[in-house]
Formats: C-alpha cells, sequence, structure tokens
C-alpha cells in the first residue's frame, strides 16, 4: 500500500499537537496530567479515563464514554491516559489503581468519585449526576 507522505505527515502533526481547552475528549499524560486534569477541573468536571491497549474491558468502555461525553454537549469533558505509555503508569500509582479500566471523576481540583471496569451508559450517567451534580 502506498502512503501519502503529505498526508501521513499532517496526520502526525494533527495527533501531536496539544488539545485546546474546548476538546471534549482529550489525550493527557503524566507532564501535563496537573494542568490539563487537576487544574481545569476547578472550573468544569473532568472525568479521566485510564485505559490500556492491551485491555478488553477498555475498548468497551471507551465508545460508552463517548456517547456520554457528547450528551452532556460541553459540561464535562474527558482526559484519556494511556497507561502503558511514557510515565503514565506513575499516574496510576498516585491514584492507587488496581486495574483498568479505572475512570476518576475531578471536580474543583479533587476526585469526588472512581469505578472500574466497563459499564452501561446510563450508570456512567447517574455516576456523573451524583458526583458532578450535572443532569
Amino acid at each position: 500500500m502506498r502512503h501519502n507522505t503529505k498526508h501521513c505527515l499532517l496526520l502526525r502533526f494533527v495527533m501531536t499537537q496539544p488539545h485546546t481547552a474546548s476538546d471534549p475528549i482529550f489525550d493527557t499524560h503524566l507532564e501535563r496530567f496537573d494542568h490539563e486534569v487537576i487544574e481545569a477541573s476547578r472550573t468544569q468536571p473532568i472525568l479521566v479515563d485510564f485505559w490500556a491497549d492491551w485491555c478488553p474491558p477498555c475498548k468497551a468502555l471507551t465508545p460508552v464514554l463517548e456517547r456520554v461525553i457528547a450528551h452532556y454537549a460541553g459540561r464535562i469533558r474527558m482526559a484519556k491516559v494511556e497507561v502503558d505509555e511514557g510515565d503514565n503508569m506513575k499516574l496510576a500509582g498516585r491514584y492507587s489503581l488496581r486495574g483498568f479500566p479505572t475512570v476518576l471523576l475531578f471536580v474543583g481540583g479533587e476526585i469526588v468519585g472512581r469505578f472500574a471496569s466497563a459499564k452501561p451508559e446510563h450508570w456512567v450517567r447517574e455516576f456523573i449526576a451524583e458526583h458532578a451534580n450535572i443532569e
């Protein structure tokens, strides 16, 4: 298969650019976590999905979380942390994560809720409503 070099370079450029504050779903990592998650949660709830590429329940949860974030239409954002990338496993240690996927909800710079494993969409919506006080 022949790749379009221009397209590959553009795709690589786009994938490595930092997200904007308006991106409802974004990737983050150890070096940006405090700013992009903890500080940002002081103005808007941030759901954090700790996941791994080798994890089937992680892959099952991803589309559920994406639908939930879309449902809230900008009232909550989601950060994704690939635990096997770079030093991200240190974040898993910081928050005593025992398995993946684990989802943490930050509001006001603090963790207000957490859950592990794949969950149905209605369960995730109820979790957010209860802990972030948004319907």
